[in-house]
Formats: structure tokens, sequence, C-alpha cells
């Protein structure tokens, strides 16, 4: 039994990928329009698909794992999430086509996978 829930998970290029230093290259006040430009299309594209978004999401901060051997700190490429519900993978997919994440931002994309049924529930 499918639950037609899709995460969906923005990554980022780091502090050090070629977007993202190309973005910190832009001069101030260039950065600063095409962040309020970024906003104003991430706001559009949740007001567009309000109707699908189960949950918003929003950023995410640094990351501690957690293991056999402790808790330590880490890096990774996730920098926020979404869950939004669709009849497929293909269509929840869609949803992130020119997303502002990447097409704006200088995010480097968008995975969007099943949120699968526990097993025996």
């Amino acid at each position: 039994m499918s639950t037609n829930l899709f995460l969906a998970v923005y990554l980022g290029g780091g502090k050090t990928g070629p977007a993202a230093e190309a973005w910190n290259a832009l001069p101030e006040a260039e950065r600063r329009a095409k962040e309020q430009q970024g906003m104003a299309a991430w706001g559009a594209w949740v007001e567009k698909h309000h109707d699908v978004i189960v949950e918003i999401g929003g950023p995410l901060g640094t990351t501690k794992r957690v293991g056999p051997n402790g808790v330590t700190d880490i890096a990774n490429l996730m920098t926020g999430f979404t869950v939004v519900r669709a009849s497929s993978h293909e269509a929840a997919a869609k949803l992130f086509e020119d997303h502002p994440h990447f097409a704006i931002f200088p995010g480097e994309a968008v995975e969007i996978m099943p949120v699968l049924p526990i097993p025996g529930r």
C-alpha cells in the first residue's frame, strides 16, 4: 500500500562548491536582490503547490550523527526538506522542476523519495 507521500530533500554544494563560490562572489547588493527574488519565487512555488504540500519543512542546520561509537559532528549537503503528496514518484519529481532552490539560489538539486509504509502496520 502506497502512502503517496514523498520527501524532497534540498541539496546544496556546501560553502566551497562552485555555485556557492559564485553566489558569495556577487556584490552584496546584487546578492540581497537575488535573495529577495528567490524568496518571492519560493513563496510563489509554495502557493502554486499548496494543495499537495503536506509539510512545508524548512532549512536544515548543522548535523550530528549518532552511531554505535557515540555522537559526532558531520557535514552533508542537505539544506532543507519538504513533504508532498502526489499520484506517483514521477509526479512528485515534476513538482520540483525549475525550483528556486537551484534556479535562483546556489542549490545543486532536490532529491525526491517516497515515504514508504512501516512494515506490519
